[in-house]
C-alpha cells in the first residue's frame, strides 16, 4: 500500500485508535491521527497529528478541512474515539447519557458529515465505525455504552446503503474486551443508588479482571485495517472472543446466550 492512501484515524491518543494509526503507518499509508490536544500526546512515528475534538463541530471542520488541505484527499476515515459510564441505567443521568452519545455517536456523526463531501466528489472511500460486541449484546451496568454503540450499528447500515452510490462503503468493526485505559480506568455515574452497590461492585470486578487478562490492542488495530483496506463486509469481529459471541449471538438461543452474559459479568 502506498502513501497516496490518505487515511483519517480518531482518538489515537491511546488504545486502540494508536494501535490502528500505526498499523496504517506501517502499511505505508499517509495516516492523519486526530487528538484532542497535541501537547498531551506522545509522537506517532508516520503519523501526523491534527488537534480536534469530536464533541466540538468547529474543531471538527477546522480539522478535516486542515486534512484535505495537505493530501487533497480522504480514503479511509476510522471513527475510534470512544467514551464508556459504568452504572445501572437508573443511575445513570440524562446529562451523563448526553456526554456519552455526544462522543459515541454524535460525534462519528460530526466526523463523517465532515469527511463525506470529499468522498463523493472523489467517488471513492471506506468509512469504518469502531462499535463493539455491546453494539449486538448487552452488558449489565453499561446501558448507556451499549445503547450508543447500538446506535453506531444503526447509522453504519443505514449509511452505507445511501454511499455506496458514490464508491464509499461503510464497515463495522465490533471488539470484546480489549486491554486499553478506557476500560481499566472506566468513569462510574456521579449518582448512586444502594440497592445496586452489591451487584455492580460484582460488575465492576468482572470487568476488570476480564480487561486485565484481554488481548493488547493491536488484534483489533489489524482487523481495522483489513475492513479498511480489503474486501468490504459489514461487519469484521476480531479473532477470539469477540468472533465466538458474535455466533453465539447468530445461532444460539436467546437463554443460554443470557446466562453466558451473566456469567461473564458475574451475575447469578
Amino acid at each position: 500500500m502506498s502513501s497516496s492512501t490518505v487515511v483519517v484515524v480518531t482518538g489515537v491518543s491511546s488504545g486502540i485508535g494508536r494501535a490502528t494509526a500505526q498499523k496504517f503507518a506501517e502499511k505505508g499509508c499517509r495516516v492523519f491521527g486526530t487528538v484532542r490536544s497535541i501537547a498531551r500526546t506522545h509522537d506517532l512515528p508516520g503519523v501526523t497529528l491534527i488537534e480536534m475534538d469530536v464533541r466540538d463541530q468547529t474543531s471538527v471542520e477546522r480539522g478535516i478541512q486542515s486534512i484535505i488541505d495537505q493530501a487533497r484527499r480522504i480514503d479511509v476515515l476510522v471513527n475510534s474515539a470512544g467514551v464508556t459510564l459504568l452504572g445501572a441505567t437508573e443511575e445513570t443521568s440524562v446529562a451523563e447519557a448526553q456526554a456519552l452519545f455526544d462522543t459515541n455517536l454524535f460525534g462519528v456523526l460530526r466526523v463523517i458529515r465532515a469527511v463525506l463531501p470529499q468522498m463523493r466528489e472523489q467517488r471513492a472511500g471506506r468509512i469504518v465505525n469502531v462499535s463493539s460486541v455491546l453494539g449486538f449484546l448487552p452488558a449489565p451496568y453499561m446501558a448507556l455504552y451499549s445503547a450508543s454503540k447500538h446506535a453506531v450499528e444503526g447509522l453504519s447500515e443505514t449509511l452505507d446503503h445511501e454511499v455506496r452510490q458514490f464508491g464509499i462503503r461503510v464497515a463495522l468493526v465490533e471488539p470484546s474486551f480489549t486491554k486499553t485505559s478506557l476500560d481499566l480506568n472506566a468513569p462510574v455515574t456521579a449518582a448512586t443508588i444502594r440497592d445496586y452497590q452489591q451487584e455492580r461492585s460484582v460488575v465492576a470486578t468482572a470487568i476488570q479482571e476480564n480487561v486485565q487478562k484481554a488481548p493488547k490492542p493491536e488484534g483489533v488495530a489489524t482487523t481495522i485495517v483489513d475492513a479498511s483496506l480489503g474486501a468490504w463486509k459489514m461487519r469484521h469481529t476480531p479473532k477470539g472472543e469477540a468472533s465466538l459471541l458474535a455466533k453465539l449471538r447468530r445461532f444460539m438461543p436467546a437463554g443460554p446466550v443470557s446466562k453466558g452474559l451473566r456469567k461473564t459479568f458475574g451475575l447469578a
